[in-house]
Protein backbone atom coordinates (compact mmCIF):
# COMPACT_ATOMS: atom_id res chain seq x y z
CA UNK A 1 0.00 0.00 0.00
CA UNK A 2 -0.73 2.39 -1.31
CA UNK A 3 -1.38 1.04 -4.59
CA UNK A 4 -3.23 2.66 -7.83
CA UNK A 5 -7.21 3.32 -6.16
CA UNK A 6 -5.28 5.10 -2.84
CA UNK A 7 -3.01 7.08 -5.48
CA UNK A 8 -5.79 8.08 -7.53
CA UNK A 9 -7.86 8.76 -4.29
CA UNK A 10 -4.60 11.33 -3.30
CA UNK A 11 -4.46 13.32 -6.82
CA UNK A 12 -8.39 13.92 -6.66
CA UNK A 13 -7.69 15.28 -3.32
CA UNK A 14 -4.87 17.64 -4.53
CA UNK A 15 -6.78 18.72 -7.50
CA UNK A 16 -9.35 20.29 -5.12
CA UNK A 17 -7.58 21.41 -2.15
CA UNK A 18 -4.13 22.73 -3.25
CA UNK A 19 -4.14 23.82 -7.33
CA UNK A 20 -4.05 27.77 -7.17
CA UNK A 21 -1.83 27.56 -4.09
CA UNK A 22 1.41 28.88 -3.78
CA UNK A 23 4.09 27.57 -2.17
CA UNK A 24 5.39 29.96 0.42
CA UNK A 25 8.85 27.75 2.44
CA UNK A 26 10.06 24.58 1.65
CA UNK A 27 11.44 22.13 4.52
CA UNK A 28 13.46 19.27 4.67
CA UNK A 29 13.53 18.18 8.21
CA UNK A 30 17.11 17.73 10.02
CA UNK A 31 17.63 14.38 11.33
CA UNK A 32 15.18 12.40 9.78
CA UNK A 33 17.53 11.40 7.24
CA UNK A 34 14.87 13.36 4.58
CA UNK A 35 17.49 13.17 2.05
CA UNK A 36 16.76 9.86 0.93
CA UNK A 37 13.58 10.51 -0.49
CA UNK A 38 15.22 13.50 -2.29
CA UNK A 39 17.79 11.58 -4.12
CA UNK A 40 18.03 13.42 -7.68
CA UNK A 41 19.52 16.46 -5.00
CA UNK A 42 22.56 16.48 -3.48
CA UNK A 43 21.51 19.88 -1.67
CA UNK A 44 19.08 20.64 0.25
CA UNK A 45 19.22 24.42 -1.07
CA UNK A 46 18.37 23.34 -4.38
CA UNK A 47 15.82 21.52 -3.81
CA UNK A 48 13.91 24.00 -2.05
CA UNK A 49 14.93 27.17 -4.21
CA UNK A 50 12.89 24.87 -7.12
CA UNK A 51 9.83 25.48 -5.11
CA UNK A 52 9.72 28.40 -3.01
CA UNK A 53 7.67 30.92 -4.57
CA UNK A 54 6.00 28.47 -7.14
CA UNK A 55 2.43 28.33 -7.69
CA UNK A 56 0.22 24.72 -8.38
CA UNK A 57 -1.71 25.08 -11.56
CA UNK A 58 -2.65 21.57 -12.09
CA UNK A 59 -2.56 18.04 -10.61
CA UNK A 60 -1.36 15.02 -12.74
CA UNK A 61 -0.91 11.19 -11.94
CA UNK A 62 1.25 8.70 -14.47
CA UNK A 63 1.11 5.58 -12.88
CA UNK A 64 1.85 5.16 -9.44
CA UNK A 65 3.73 9.09 -9.58
CA UNK A 66 1.81 12.39 -8.52
CA UNK A 67 2.63 14.98 -10.69
CA UNK A 68 2.13 18.90 -9.20
CA UNK A 69 2.87 20.96 -12.05
CA UNK A 70 3.91 24.37 -11.33
CA UNK A 71 3.90 28.39 -12.67
CA UNK A 72 7.79 28.61 -12.77
CA UNK A 73 7.89 25.54 -15.57
CA UNK A 74 8.84 22.83 -12.94
CA UNK A 75 6.97 19.73 -11.29
CA UNK A 76 6.92 18.75 -8.26
CA UNK A 77 7.06 14.70 -8.67
CA UNK A 78 6.13 12.14 -5.87
CA UNK A 79 6.17 8.38 -5.18
CA UNK A 80 4.53 7.50 -2.32
CA UNK A 81 5.96 4.38 -2.65
CA UNK A 82 4.96 1.39 -0.18
CA UNK A 83 4.23 3.42 2.81
CA UNK A 84 4.13 7.38 2.32
CA UNK A 85 1.28 9.93 2.36
CA UNK A 86 0.56 13.51 1.65
CA UNK A 87 -1.69 15.21 4.03
CA UNK A 88 -3.05 18.49 4.46
CA UNK A 89 -2.02 20.10 7.98
CA UNK A 90 -2.16 23.38 9.68
CA UNK A 91 0.87 25.33 10.47
CA UNK A 92 -0.09 24.29 14.11
CA UNK A 93 -0.48 21.03 13.92
CA UNK A 94 2.79 18.70 16.00
CA UNK A 95 4.67 17.44 13.27
CA UNK A 96 4.28 13.05 13.10
CA UNK A 97 7.83 10.96 13.13
CA UNK A 98 8.84 10.28 9.79
CA UNK A 99 7.74 13.61 8.25
CA UNK A 100 10.09 14.68 5.74
CA UNK A 101 9.00 17.35 3.70
CA UNK A 102 7.04 20.10 4.44
CA UNK A 103 5.28 22.67 1.95
CA UNK A 104 4.44 26.09 3.48
CA UNK A 105 1.38 27.75 1.40
CA UNK A 106 1.43 31.79 0.97
CA UNK A 107 -2.59 31.65 2.21
CA UNK A 108 -1.59 29.24 5.43
CA UNK A 109 -1.11 25.48 6.20
CA UNK A 110 0.64 22.83 5.07
CA UNK A 111 1.41 19.99 2.97
CA UNK A 112 3.45 17.40 4.29
CA UNK A 113 5.41 14.58 2.75
CA UNK A 114 5.51 11.16 5.30
CA UNK A 115 7.27 8.18 4.85
CA UNK A 116 8.41 5.49 7.48
CA UNK A 117 9.89 3.24 5.36
CA UNK A 118 11.65 6.03 3.29
CA UNK A 119 11.33 4.07 0.04
CA UNK A 120 9.38 6.48 -1.89
CA UNK A 121 10.68 9.56 -3.40
CA UNK A 122 10.29 12.96 -4.16
CA UNK A 123 11.88 15.46 -7.11
CA UNK A 124 11.63 18.41 -8.81
CA UNK A 125 12.44 18.60 -12.49
CA UNK A 126 11.47 20.62 -15.88
CA UNK A 127 8.01 20.20 -17.13
CA UNK A 128 9.38 20.06 -20.52
CA UNK A 129 11.51 17.28 -19.66
CA UNK A 130 9.05 14.86 -17.35
CA UNK A 131 8.12 12.03 -19.05
CA UNK A 132 4.58 10.61 -17.61
CA UNK A 133 5.22 7.65 -19.98
CA UNK A 134 8.68 7.14 -18.16
CA UNK A 135 7.15 7.48 -14.79
CA UNK A 136 4.47 5.41 -15.20
CA UNK A 137 6.56 2.37 -16.70
CA UNK A 138 5.09 0.15 -19.35
CA UNK A 139 2.31 -1.28 -17.33
CA UNK A 140 -1.40 -0.39 -18.39
CA UNK A 141 -3.11 2.02 -16.01
CA UNK A 142 -7.22 0.94 -15.98
CA UNK A 143 -7.86 4.35 -13.72
CA UNK A 144 -6.55 6.45 -17.04
CA UNK A 145 -9.34 8.56 -18.12
CA UNK A 146 -7.74 10.34 -20.78
CA UNK A 147 -6.03 6.97 -22.54
CA UNK A 148 -7.82 3.82 -20.63
CA UNK A 149 -6.91 0.62 -22.09
CA UNK A 150 -8.82 -0.98 -24.62
CA UNK A 151 -9.98 -4.39 -24.38
CA UNK A 152 -7.83 -5.44 -27.61
CA UNK A 153 -4.55 -3.75 -25.49
CA UNK A 154 -5.15 -5.83 -22.71
CA UNK A 155 -5.90 -9.05 -24.47
CA UNK A 156 -2.71 -8.61 -27.16
CA UNK A 157 -0.85 -8.19 -23.71
CA UNK A 158 -1.98 -11.03 -21.79
CA UNK A 159 -1.83 -13.48 -24.27
CA UNK A 160 1.32 -13.18 -24.19
CA UNK A 161 1.86 -14.44 -20.62
CA UNK A 162 2.57 -17.87 -19.32
CA UNK A 163 2.40 -17.19 -15.75
CA UNK A 164 -0.03 -17.35 -13.63
CA UNK A 165 -3.17 -14.78 -13.37
CA UNK A 166 -1.76 -13.69 -10.11
CA UNK A 167 1.69 -13.17 -11.33
CA UNK A 168 0.19 -11.33 -13.85
CA UNK A 169 -1.57 -8.88 -12.10
CA UNK A 170 1.38 -8.31 -9.64
CA UNK A 171 3.65 -7.56 -12.88
CA UNK A 172 4.05 -3.58 -12.80
CA UNK A 173 5.05 -4.48 -16.60
CA UNK A 174 1.53 -5.15 -17.06
CA UNK A 175 -0.81 -3.42 -14.70
CA UNK A 176 0.48 -0.51 -12.68
CA UNK A 177 0.22 -0.93 -9.12
CA UNK A 178 -2.49 -3.43 -8.30
CA UNK A 179 -0.89 -5.49 -5.21
CA UNK A 180 -2.20 -8.70 -3.56
CA UNK A 181 -5.44 -6.87 -2.21
CA UNK A 182 -7.11 -5.93 -5.58
CA UNK A 183 -5.46 -8.61 -7.83
CA UNK A 184 -7.50 -10.74 -5.13
CA UNK A 185 -10.87 -9.09 -5.56
CA UNK A 186 -10.59 -8.65 -9.47
CA UNK A 187 -9.70 -12.54 -9.91
CA UNK A 188 -12.69 -13.41 -7.59
CA UNK A 189 -14.87 -10.75 -9.70
CA UNK A 190 -13.74 -12.74 -13.24
CA UNK A 191 -14.90 -15.97 -11.48
CA UNK A 192 -10.76 -16.72 -12.42
CA UNK A 193 -8.26 -18.88 -10.75
CA UNK A 194 -5.29 -17.46 -9.54
CA UNK A 195 -2.88 -20.42 -10.84
CA UNK A 196 -4.56 -19.89 -14.42
CA UNK A 197 -1.96 -19.04 -16.81
CA UNK A 198 -2.97 -16.49 -19.10
CA UNK A 199 -2.13 -18.05 -22.19
CA UNK A 200 -5.26 -20.34 -22.01
CA UNK A 201 -8.04 -17.59 -21.19
CA UNK A 202 -10.78 -18.06 -24.11
CA UNK A 203 -11.77 -14.03 -25.05
CA UNK A 204 -14.84 -14.64 -22.50
CA UNK A 205 -12.31 -15.06 -19.77
CA UNK A 206 -10.34 -12.56 -20.82
CA UNK A 207 -13.51 -9.75 -21.04
CA UNK A 208 -14.31 -10.92 -17.99
CA UNK A 209 -11.25 -10.10 -16.25
CA UNK A 210 -11.05 -6.72 -18.28
CA UNK A 211 -14.40 -6.03 -16.90
CA UNK A 212 -13.65 -7.08 -13.11
CA UNK A 213 -10.16 -4.94 -13.39
CA UNK A 214 -11.94 -1.88 -14.42
CA UNK A 215 -14.65 -2.45 -12.33
CA UNK A 216 -12.94 -3.14 -8.99
CA UNK A 217 -11.03 -0.46 -9.17
CA UNK A 218 -13.50 1.74 -9.99
CA UNK A 219 -15.20 0.82 -6.91
CA UNK A 220 -12.35 1.25 -4.71
CA UNK A 221 -11.36 4.86 -6.03
CA UNK A 222 -15.40 5.16 -4.87
CA UNK A 223 -14.59 3.99 -1.30
CA UNK A 224 -11.27 6.41 -1.42
CA UNK A 225 -8.92 3.43 -1.29
CA UNK A 226 -8.34 0.48 0.70
CA UNK A 227 -7.14 1.00 4.99
CA UNK A 228 -6.15 -2.19 6.25
CA UNK A 229 -4.17 -1.90 9.82
CA UNK A 230 -3.37 0.86 11.50
CA UNK A 231 -0.42 2.18 9.45
CA UNK A 232 -3.05 1.25 6.71
CA UNK A 233 -3.18 4.22 3.80
CA UNK A 234 -4.64 7.76 4.62
CA UNK A 235 -5.91 10.13 2.56
CA UNK A 236 -4.66 13.44 1.77
CA UNK A 237 -7.18 14.54 5.29
CA UNK A 238 -5.31 11.60 7.26
CA UNK A 239 -8.54 9.72 7.02
CA UNK A 240 -8.57 5.77 6.16
CA UNK A 241 -10.35 4.69 2.83
CA UNK A 242 -13.24 2.18 3.33
CA UNK A 243 -12.97 -0.05 0.66
CA UNK A 244 -11.83 -3.02 3.12
CA UNK A 245 -15.21 -3.60 4.09
CA UNK A 246 -16.25 -4.65 0.20
CA UNK A 247 -13.36 -6.94 0.24
CA UNK A 248 -14.71 -10.58 -0.85
CA UNK A 249 -11.63 -12.51 -0.47
CA UNK A 250 -8.65 -11.43 0.33
CA UNK A 251 -7.84 -12.56 4.08
CA UNK A 252 -11.32 -14.10 4.15
CA UNK A 253 -9.97 -18.13 4.25
CA UNK A 254 -12.40 -19.86 5.89
CA UNK A 255 -15.53 -17.94 5.35
CA UNK A 256 -18.16 -18.99 2.97
CA UNK A 257 -18.16 -17.52 -0.33
CA UNK A 258 -20.43 -14.23 -1.29
CA UNK A 259 -21.20 -15.98 -4.12
CA UNK A 260 -21.55 -19.72 -4.33
CA UNK A 261 -21.30 -19.99 -0.23
CA UNK A 262 -17.94 -22.73 -0.31
CA UNK A 263 -15.50 -21.82 2.28
CA UNK A 264 -12.78 -19.66 0.71
CA UNK A 265 -8.81 -20.71 0.90
CA UNK A 266 -5.62 -19.34 1.12
CA UNK A 267 -2.46 -20.74 -0.98
CA UNK A 268 0.92 -19.97 -1.06
CA UNK A 269 2.33 -17.87 -4.35
CA UNK A 270 5.24 -17.06 -3.78
CA UNK A 271 7.90 -16.82 -1.34
CA UNK A 272 6.10 -15.65 2.05
CA UNK A 273 3.32 -14.41 -0.42
CA UNK A 274 -0.25 -15.65 0.18
CA UNK A 275 -3.50 -15.42 -2.87
CA UNK A 276 -7.05 -15.82 -1.40
CA UNK A 277 -9.87 -17.22 -3.65
CA UNK A 278 -12.50 -19.57 -3.55
CA UNK A 279 -12.29 -22.96 -5.08
CA UNK A 280 -15.90 -23.53 -6.12
CA UNK A 281 -16.48 -20.61 -7.99
CA UNK A 282 -13.48 -19.35 -9.77
CA UNK A 283 -12.30 -21.60 -12.43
Amino acid sequence: MPDLPEVEVVRRDLEKEVVGRRIKDVEIRPGSNAMKVVPRHGRRKEFQELLQGAKVEKIGRAGKWLTLELDNDHSLAVDLGDSACLLKTSSSDGIEPHTHVVLGWTIGGQLRYVDPSRRGEVFVAPTAELDPDELRGPGLDPLDNQHPPTWQEFSDMLEKREETLKEVLLDDAFIVGLGDVYSDEVLWTAALRWDRPGTTLGSQDVRRLYRALAETLQEAVKARGTTLGESGFRDLHGHGGGFQTEIKVFEREGEPCRRCRHTLARAECGPGRFTYFCPQCQA
